[in-house]
């Protein structure tokens, strides 16, 4: 089959099955357009989703396909900013997810992609918006503000002209107006004997828009303006496009990554978005459904089946849910084949893989396909004979044709597609197709039941038995008259009726037996739960004993570390601060637990250094009074107050004083006040023992620039000097190393 049929095929299933809205919900989590198909390894591709479930990330921007881009990078074209920031976001997530995640499969993946330094020097002119940032250019900076400038004179203007008393008479209203994306004034008739300017437009009424000559004149200018920065853009522009065009195959690379990265985020975003899981097809063509809920029912009841046969057969009442049962176990492989998120229990279920789904579910007759309902269905078995192992579900089987003639021919073409492999779901009300099939030993039987005292259908299940149809109760329900229903169970035959009721009786036994292994059920879970609890617990206790363990060897290994260091130094106050730090790695000794003892409202305690009184109580806080203010602090934290025993007490400080900080800012200042103050700034940072500092000045006309690198570089105590960082001020600032 070709990709186009397969996706056609996938949409059709989608529809029978009632997954539109499901799909839909999906497709919009994609950051891009693309099929729900994954090419390769559909356990490679689960490993990955599971790995990725397991972080926390954020999802991807909306990110255009790459591969018009790369195609006019081959062709030597210059891109447009737009495109280039593309490539930029792209980039950018990646290295977010690179940061994310530190260990695992998604760890090694995102570690294999590795971006070209080129990359990092484009990305530097782009803000996170996609912004050119102009501030990097100086031409560019100088051109908007000429510009803005510009923009605030004919702002100015236009405000002189509105409170101007010759032109008052003139003006409609005293707003500026914006026509064709040009700010001009209404006026009156006449305005021409006071204003000189151009008319863009004209009211209804008769008022005219009008431009000014000045601002005009203005507009012009900044237009002249914006061209020149047009023409810096390109350049950038063509510079950049350059530069991508060596780096082709990376672009075309990481496209094709995130085509599969957006895969799996979308899966696991949309998974856990509406608490759905991801269940993965297995070997085998078994299906074991837990919990498992339809996406397009809104208070759908549970699907529990087993089905490890080649057939299975759902009989049982009219309108019970049986159609619904066949599209549910047909969507969850589906489902499980290319790994959509669904509602089912995850670890109870297990779907096989199928290299083909069909469903024969609606009616072929209509008007215009001149075919009858039962040829239809003909035409639709006779496709399934090309096929092999594939899962094929089929509603009201004998639809379109006499039921017994139907039996027999059916009971022939299952028996012939479950020898090439195929399993099929079948709902039929007739029961001689069930009696002629149960020679098998791989056909299952399953009934929809019946609530003979709500006389309803519940939408439940049994497996192992036939159901009956309940016909003449439907009828019943739905307004038939009760003579005409007891005339019909008169022609209908005694035989027939007691065979219905061997039927039911059948089914209320199996119903009462369910629901007695229900509850064994669910009292086995309830304590499996309360063993895994405490299993958990336990394990939880071990693994805190153990990072304590490890943390405490972590802290003494530091502390040993920190002491040999400073045995190292021959400067004494750097032996003493090293020591101290070393001292201060040491963990406090753990304090034995003791009994608290009663405190009561009044009394007098001991908080920390201070002697305090309780003010009120509760279960594990206190309310004290301290020197006239009130804290509210732990009980742990109050001891009975004793007589204070005082001892002598030395304490010697050195404290040199700091005038100097790390920064020191020039703007406004000449170049002879600034190189006195950047004297003595550098002999204060070189008592206080910094090694680097930093110094503004800003760029401006450049004088001061020049003159304080001068300066640095005769400076005898200065190893060298450098640009700032962009984040710190770029050329604006100098880093200095002392």
């Amino acid at each position: 089959m070709s990709v186009a049929a397969g996706r056609k095929h996938f949409n059709t299933l989608v529809e029978q099955l009632d997954l539109s809205a499901h799909i839909a919900q999906l497709h919009a989590f994609f950051s891009r357009e693309q099929s729900l198909f994954l090419e390769g390894d559909q356990e490679r591709h689960y490993r990955y989703i599971e790995a990725l479930d397991r972080l926390n990330f954020k999802a991807p921007p909306k990110i255009l396909p790459l591969h018009t881009i790369v195609t006019h990078l081959h062709k030597k074209g210059v891109l447009s900013f737009e495109q280039i920031f593309e490539i930029i976001k792209l980039v950018r997530y990646f290295r977010y997810m690179k940061h994310t995640c530190d260990e695992g499969v998604i760890a090694e993946w995102m570690q294999s992609i590795v971006v070209p330094e080129v990359m990092e020097e484009i990305e530097h002119y782009f803000t996170h918006e996609g912004v050119f940032d102009e501030q990097l250019d100086e031409a560019l900076s100088t051109l908007s503000q000429r510009m803005s400038s510009r923009k605030e004179e004919i702002s100015a203007s236009l405000k002189r002209l509105l409170f101007a008393s010759k032109l008052s008479s003139y003006l409609v209203d005293t707003q500026i107006h914006y026509l064709n994306d040009e700010e001009c004034l209404l006026v009156r008739g006449g305005f021409n004997h006071v204003l000189k300017g151009t008319v863009i437009g004209r009211t209804g009424a008769g008022f005219f828009y009008v431009v000014p000559d000045a601002i005009t004149k203005n507009r012009e200018k900044i237009r002249a303006l914006q061209q020149e920065k047009e023409a810096i853009f390109y350049m950038y522009a063509k510079k950049f496009s350059q530069h991508l065009q060596k780096i082709c195959p990376f672009i075309a690379f990481i496209d094709k990554e995130f085509y599969r990265f957006d895969h799996y985020q979308a899966r696991v975003h949309f998974a856990a978005s509406s608490s759905y899981e991801i269940v993965p097809a297995v070997k085998g063509t078994n299906i074991v459904l837990r919990g498992f809920k339809h996406p397009a029912l809104h208070k759908p009841k549970c699907v529990d089946v087993d089905f490890t046969g080649s057939v299975l057969m759902i009989t049982g009442v009219n309108a019970g849910g049986k159609t619904m049962l066949l599209k549910s176990m047909l969507s969850a492989a589906l489902m499980a084949k290319y790994l959509i998120p669904m509602t089912v229990d995850k670890h109870h279920s297990r779907i096989g893989t199928f290299k083909r789904l069909d469903a024969i579910i609606d009616d072929p007759q209509n008007v215009g396909n001149d075919i009858s309902t039962f040829a239809g269905r003909m035409l639709h078995f006779s496709k399934l004979f090309h096929h092999k192992t594939a899962l094929i579900g089929v509603d009201e089987i004998e639809l379109g044709t006499d039921s017994d003639e139907a039996a027999a021919l059916f009971k022939v073409l299952l028996d012939d597609l479950i020898a090439r492999g195929h399993k099929v779901i079948v709902t039929t009300h007739h029961k001689r197709l069930a009696s002629l099939m149960a020679d098998r030993d791989d056909v299952e039987l399953m009934a929809a039941l019946y609530d003979e005292e709500q006389r309803e259908p519940t939408y439940e299940f049994l497996q192992g038995i036939i159901g009956k149809s309940y016909a003449f109760e439907t009828a019943i329900r739905y307004g038939i008259r009760h003579d005409i229903v007891a005339r019909a169970k008169t022609l209908y035959g005694e035989n027939h009726e007691k065979l219905n009721q061997l039927i039911a009786r059948g089914s209320e036994l199996e119903r009462s037996l369910k629901k007695k292994h229900a509850e064994l059920d669910l009292r086995m879970e309830q304590l499996q739960k309360k063993e895994a609890l405490l299993n958990a617990q336990q394990e939880q206790y071990d693994d805190e004993l153990s990072r304590e363990r490890h943390l405490l060897q972590q802290r003494y290994h530091d502390a040993i570390n920190a002491a040999k260091a400073a045995a190292k130094l021959h400067d004494t106050a750097a032996i003493h601060r090293q020591m101290n730090r070393a001292k201060s790695k040491i963990p406090d000794k753990p304090q034995p637990k003791t009994v608290l003892p009663v405190f009561e409202v009044g009394e007098r305690v001991k908080y920390r250094k201070q002697y305090a009184e309780i003010v009120s109580l509760k279960a594990n806080e206190a309310m004290i009074a301290v020197d006239g203010m009130r804290l509210r602090v732990k009980l742990s934290e109050l001891k009975p107050a004793r007589a204070p025993k005082r001892s002598p007490r030395v304490e010697v400080k050195n404290e040199a004083p700091k005038r100097s900080g790390l920064k020191l800012d020039l703007h406004g200042l000449r170049a002879e006040e600034a190189l006195e103050k950047l004297d003595v700034f550098l002999s204060d940072a070189l008592i206080q023992g910094w090694d680097e500092v930093i110094v503004y000045h800003g760029i401006g006309t450049g004088k001061l620039s020049f003159a304080v690198k001068n300066f640095l570089s005769e400076h005898p105590s200065v190893k060298h000097y450098s640009d700032a960082p962009q984040h710190l001020g770029g050329f604006g600032a100098t880093l200095v190393a002392l």
